[in-house]
């Protein structure tokens, strides 16, 4: 029995490539040839993988603008020099050693399903294949998480909100880690920032460091 969903779903990307071409492309063929020669973007976006919140359409750049590094709840790892396949690791060295970004930006955002399981630790316990691997990923958050669930529970969205928000803070201090990451920033040459991004309103909130608060942007 054929699955009919296949091809509708082909068919809508392929008209999107099509409306690609017709406006992202052809007009803009100059930009698109100085891409050809490499690329030099000056700020790093981490952000989720969510379908919902794609930088590159919330900030409306064009391409070559942003270097982008999406994983469930835009998680950045401490420094470490295990054997395994650290992913968001040899990006972030990429776009700090080899591109040599000036911003890096974490962004988390609202409704975030990774974030929420790290606060209802629903996944606790299954196997890889089975929500293992996103369990694993997650329990990078379960230090930030603790105080949160003590004093707000692990259920409706002022928690989930304290644990989107949390897990902002959890990576920008990870991404301290790095020993690169930590001299570019004390030279002067790298700025890190939080963002968060709220899907209920399309609002960008803005990290403050100092206090640990968000605010709107601008």
């Amino acid at each position: 029995m054929s699955d009919d969903s296949t091809p509708q779903t082909l068919d809508r990307l392929i008209e999107g490539y099509r409306r690609f071409r017709e406006v992202g492309w052809n007009p803009h063929l100059e930009r698109w040839k100085s891409l050809r020669e490499g690329q030099q973007p000056e700020v790093m976006i981490i952000a989720c993988s969510d379908s919902r919140v794609d930088p590159s359409q919330i900030f409306d750049v064009a391409p070559g603008e942003i270097f982008v590094v999406r994983n469930v709840a835009a998680l950045v790892p401490p420094f470490e020099t295990t054997p395994g396949h650290h992913g968001v690791s040899a990006a972030l060295e990429f776009a700090v050693q080899v591109l040599k970004v000036k911003e890096i930006m974490v962004m988390g955002h609202g409704m975030c399903g990774g974030c929420k399981a790290a606060l209802t630790q629903e996944l606790h316990g299954a196997e890889p294949g089975e929500g293992g691997f996103v369990a694993d990923w997650i329990g990078l958050l379960d230090e930030a998480r603790a105080p949160i669930a003590e004093e707000l529970g692990t259920q409706g969205r002022s928690a989930e909100i304290a644990m989107e928000q949390a897990a902002v803070r959890v990576s920008l201090s990870n991404l301290r880690t790095f020993p690169c990451v930590r001299q570019k920033t004390e030279n002067g040459e790298l700025k890190l920032r939080g963002g968060f991004f709220a899907i209920s309103d399309g609002a960008l909130h803005l990290l403050d460091e100092e206090t640990g608060t968000f605010s709107p942007a601008a």
